[in-house]
């Protein structure tokens, strides 16, 4: 991929990410919404002025852009966290340092009897139940779920989820933003 093309491509995920439009982002950085669907598909080169108005608004400092980034994408158990919550046989951090990304996965064991709560927070929860049955308080809702379900809802309320069986219960739990 040539240097253009990939410059367009940045634009427009980072545009993405903060949830504009073409037009909005174009508005914003004063450029015309033409001009910034050809930047983004990589038709057409960018000067330093345009790319610093399109970074500008979207609240991103020029070097940054520019700043080489890695990114993992496999994290191998042995890095996972545990980070004791009382009460619960376990609960790690699956990916380290997710306090500065945008989503905290967990991963929870509850043994026969166990349960944890989560408190109301601003934000949205997802899990999925790998092996036993969890019993799922969300609000007035009670639910119980199995290998296999998943739950999802906003964090608008408590959640307790207890451990439903004779048997371990475990669970992937993922926050967004991080909370745990």
């Amino acid at each position: 991929m040539d240097f253009i093309t990939e410059l367009g491509n940045r634009i427009r995920r980072l545009r993405l990410a903060a949830e504009m439009t073409q037009e909005e982002l174009a508005e914003r950085a004063d450029l015309t919404a033409g001009f910034l669907s050809q930047v983004e598909r990589g038709k057409t080169s960018i000067s330093i002025d345009s790319l610093k108005s399109i970074l500008d608004a979207l609240n991103i400092h020029l070097s940054d852009f520019f700043r080489p980034t890695q990114t993992r994408v496999v994290f191998p158990k042995n890095e996972s966290i545990e980070l004791g919550r009382e009460g619960v046989t376990s609960f790690k951090a699956m990916i380290p340092g997710t306090a500065n990304r945008t989503m905290e996965p967990i991963r929870v064991v509850l043994a026969p009897g166990e349960s944890i709560t989560l408190v109301p927070f601003s934000g949205e929860q997802f899990g999925h139940i790998l092996r036993g049955k969890l019993r799922i308080h969300y609000g007035s809702q009670k639910n119980t779920a199995g290998s296999g379900d998943s739950f999802y809802s906003e964090g608008q309320y408590e959640m307790i989820l207890s451990n439903a069986g004779n048997s371990d219960t475990v669970f992937i739990w993922v926050t967004s933003p991080p909370y745990f």
